[in-house]
């Protein structure tokens, strides 16, 4: 299944990341250029950089000059982020192009792509809420709260996934139908942004 094979490349990404623990760290994606295992691994890598930033920017004592840094990486990534799911999105809209829809065919409240975006965050909360379980410096009690939680996030998994395979099913069937925007950010764009173009609102 498609989100099996998902999974498991956030996984990798995962791993791969926390042999070296650096948001500085250049990865190389180890999928062929343009296929869908790379749009896979670019975009978890992706969130996974953008997780430990938002880690690195709570830290008390950081820098304000170094936190501001860090805002401004934390906004480009999230550009990136969402460009990323278009991609994947015109990856889905290309392979179903010719699909011919039912007359009664429905439109989603998401895309694939957004759908995916949720998994691959729920990707990186399962991998560190099982780090608080295996943590050996904190009490039971604290462990047994984190595998409750872990145990939730893992029943959402397999329901997110389930739910993504059903959409994808659908949309093969004309059952549903793909409509996408283009995501119109506007705190990065000089012509929108009112404190970018000088007029204070």
């Amino acid at each position: 299944m498609f989100t099996s094979q998902a999974n498991k490349i956030f996984e990798q990404v995962i791993a791969d990341y926390h042999k070296f623990d650096d948001v500085d760290h250049k990865f190389e994606t180890p999928y062929p250029a343009g296929s869908l295992e790379a749009l896979l691994y670019e975009k978890n890598l992706v969130d996974t950089v953008q997780w430990h930033l938002e880690d690195i920017i709570r830290d008390p004592a950081i820098d304000p000059v170094e936190a501001l840094a860090i805002k401004r990486r934390i906004d480009k990534s999230n550009q990136v982020r969402t460009d990323m799911v278009e991609y994947i999105d015109s990856y889905f809209l290309d392979k179903y192009k010719d699909v011919v829809t039912a007359p009664d065919a429905k439109i989603n409240t998401e895309t694939p792509a957004w759908a995916i975006d949720r998994l691959s965050i729920l990707a990186l909360k399962i991998y560190h809420m099982h780090q608080e379980v295996i943590r050996t410096d904190v009490d039971q009690a604290h462990r047994d709260a984190c595998q409750k939680k872990l145990d939730t996030l893992l029943a959402q998994q397999v329901d997110l996934s389930t739910a993504i395979e059903e959409l994808i099913e659908d949309i093969e069937a004309g059952r549903k139908y793909m409509k996408t925007y283009k995501q119109m950010k506007m705190y990065n764009d000089p012509s929108l942004n009112p404190v970018l173009y000088g007029n204070k609102q």
